[in-house]
């Protein structure tokens, strides 16, 4: 019941390219869909989880192509589908701006001691899109994600531990193991029990005060 995902172009440092975005989107989606998948486990293939965008594929693309895409209708937020099954991040390596986009779009991580994360939009000219201002912050503070974001510095896996980017950090060779073995304790639960509780965190988790509480309660 557990579904894996690989980014998988190892030769580019699993960097996102336009073909890599459509594939992951259709993975996330057709598991999301089967009655017998109940956890997702998004990693990437060794050395690292994701490189961010491929700069040299998007520096040889049409400037029209990309034009389009900027001001076309975006399709969803986020660099995953929307979906309802929990995707856990076995975040295996490095870890760079839109890759660690993708990683804070999953609903936790668990991580490879070997693990490293940056946000290096602002040193290449680029603005963060895909969730990192609002995700970031929730998880290690603002002023921590300020201090990466401007930086641009490296953070390792002990780091991201202790600020609470990561959920548990474990030897490289037992990362899909131990992710595997989480994604099995969700499994065993019923399935409508773990949706429902998401679909909480998804509405909530942006509100606060009295607010969130109210929510909570009428939604209980």
């Amino acid at each position: 019941q557990i579904g894996t995902i690989t980014l998988n172009r190892p030769e580019a440092r699993n960097a996102i390219s336009g073909q890599l975005t459509r594939e992951l989107d259709e993975a996330v989606s057709e598991l999301d869909g089967r009655a017998d998948v109940a956890c997702m486990v998004l990693t990437g293939a060794d050395p690292a989880f994701c490189a961010g965008v491929d700069l040299k594929a998007l520096a040889s693309e049409p400037r029209q192509d990309q034009v389009d895409r900027q001001t076309g209708p975006t399709a969803h937020f986020g660099f995953l589908p929307p979906h309802e099954t929990p995707v856990i991040g076995a975040i295996n390596g490095a870890t760079v701006t839109g890759g660690l986009e993708i990683a804070l779009n999953c609903d936790f991580l668990i991580a490879s001691e070997r693990a490293r994360f940056a946000d290096t939009h602002a040193r290449v000219g680029a603005m963060p899109g895909a969730g990192l201002i609002v995700r970031l912050p929730q998880l290690i503070g603002v002023d921590r994600a300020r201090r990466m974001s401007f930086t641009g510095d490296f953070i390792d896996a002990a780091t991201a531990f202790a600020w609470g980017l990561v959920a548990e950090v474990v030897p490289h060779e037992r990362l899909l193991e131990r992710a595997r073995e989480i994604a099995g304790g969700v499994a065993s639960i019923p399935r409508e029990n773990v949706r429902e509780i998401r679909r909480m965190y998804e509405a909530i988790g942006a509100l606060a005060g009295e607010a969130a509480w109210q929510a909570e309660s009428d939604w209980s």
